[in-house]
């Protein structure tokens, strides 16, 4: 393409000098309405998968918390996650970054679209101007106080549990609390636990708050976690006594999600933003 350096003098941008492979590229910012917040997720469109190698070198590149890959499948799509540092079993923010992609690029007709994953059958649905997520719910089951924890967050949970997934869900007192954790993440690293959240009660019409870590996964904060919701909604629902809630994120950037609880299912849902557009040369 034709550039100007300000002096009048017009120059061609070179192609590539080598033969690339070009790879669809979208970037977008999950459970969040407007550009710059929420959670960003590269979404990789694919006729065939690529081996898993080079699948990580591009979410490595990309360098987000998650990098999704999908592929046709029957009536639906094949569907994979990919940290900068791991293929990951479940993730919700880039799996509602893919399926606006399909809606909104891919010129999907129906209403909601099905996805293969290694967490089973994940359906994401049309709901008015958002997209709604159908997971599995993860509850978590008390595990008792654990000093290690306490150190690493920076603060004494009042109660601590423990998922299925490998989470220890921590539960502080107030939304300030959560807000104001600065945990040491080489602490964090070390527990026994695949990652920590962090969560507190709502104020202001927000039913609770949360805060994810997961430096094992490569990311010290992740900014808003589909998953980790599947975990934090049954726990609200059961506190709370109600089956819908609104949640935020509160992270740098923070997110807003939406969650109802199905018993073996979490129904999650927010808002994507596009921005970024473009191709991956391989």
């Amino acid at each position: 393409m034709p550039l100007s350096h300000g002096r009048g003098i017009d120059f061609q941008v070179p192609a590539p000098s080598y033969s690339a492979m070009k790879i669809p590229l979208y970037q977008l910012d999950a459970f969040a309405s407007e550009p710059f917040a929420g959670n960003p997720a590269a979404v990789c469109p694919l006729e065939t998968w690529l081996d898993d190698a080079t699948m990580q070198a591009i979410a490595t590149e990309n360098n987000l918390s998650e990098t999704a890959f999908f592929v046709p499948e029957d009536e639906g799509f094949h569907l994979r996650w990919f940290t900068p540092a791991m293929e990951v079993a479940l993730c919700g923010h880039a799996t509602l970054a893919t399926a606006w992609v399909i809606f909104h690029r891919f010129d999907w007709q129906l209403d909601s679209i099905d996805f293969s994953t290694r967490s089973g059958t994940l359906t994401v649905a049309r709901d008015e101007d958002r997209l709604a997520l159908n997971l599995p719910a993860q509850p978590a089951a008390a595990a008792g106080g654990d000093e290690a924890l306490a150190t690493a967050l920076g603060a004494l949970p009042e109660d601590t549990l423990v998922a299925g997934n490998g989470n220890v869900l921590a539960v502080l007192a107030r939304a300030q609390e959560v807000k104001a954790l600065r945990p040491d993440f080489a602490k964090i690293a070390r527990l026994d636990a695949f990652g920590v959240i962090a969560t507190g009660p709502g104020d202001g019409g927000v039913d609770f708050v949360s805060r994810y870590f997961v430096p094992k996964a490569g990311i010290n904060e992740d900014p808003v976690t589909g998953s980790a919701h599947c975990t934090l909604t049954p726990y609200w629902a059961r506190r709370l006594g109600k089956k819908s809630l609104y949640a935020l994120q509160v992270s740098a950037r923070g997110g807003e999600l939406w969650c109802e609880d199905r018993g073996d299912r979490t129904i999650i849902a927010g808002h994507c933003v596009p921005v970024i557009e473009g191709a991956i040369l391989i």
